[in-house]
């Protein structure tokens, strides 16, 4: 297995993982979110690869930090597909993201899970993460899925 960055022809299969969770993120929609990510070398996707076959999706994000020195590392998705999980992908992900945050000079990271995730809770307590339940959210609105 291995970690590679994402490219534009993987929107399909990253589409597909994400419809794992519930998450109704159309190829092309993915393929517009690469498209936009690729110019920026602070957010960042990444794939577990097995043989020909993608099984895993992270998505990260470095935020500037105005308040203190340093930056804020967020992961915004991770998925692993539902035949490979408790096989270690998802260790290696955040294993992956680690290294990327740590290379932008970020002094912590972060990741939200819904609370119906309690497998994904545990998870994530697992790779070091501890609940912080101070996050207050604001919608703007909604927006058609492309």
């Amino acid at each position: 297995m291995k970690i590679r960055n994402a490219l534009l022809t993987d929107a399909e299969s990253v589409s597909k993982l994400l419809g794992q969770l519930g998450y109704q993120a159309s190829p092309q929609l993915i393929r517009n979110k690469l498209e936009a990510l690729d110019v920026s070398t602070c957010d960042t996707v990444l794939l577990a690869q097995d043989g020909e076959n993608i099984v895993g999706v992270i998505s990260l994000h470095v935020l500037e930090l105005f308040h203190q020195p340093g930056r804020l590392g967020r992961i915004t998705s991770l998925v692993v597909d539902d035949n490979f999980r408790g096989q270690g992908v998802g260790a290696k992900l955040v294993a992956a993201a680690d290294a990327f945050f740590t290379s932008q000079l970020c002094i912590r990271a972060e990741v939200t899970s819904s609370y119906h995730r309690i497998e994904a809770h545990t998870f994530y307590q697992r790779q070091g993460y501890a609940a912080d339940e101070r996050r207050f959210v604001k919608q703007y609105g909604f927006f058609e899925a492309e």
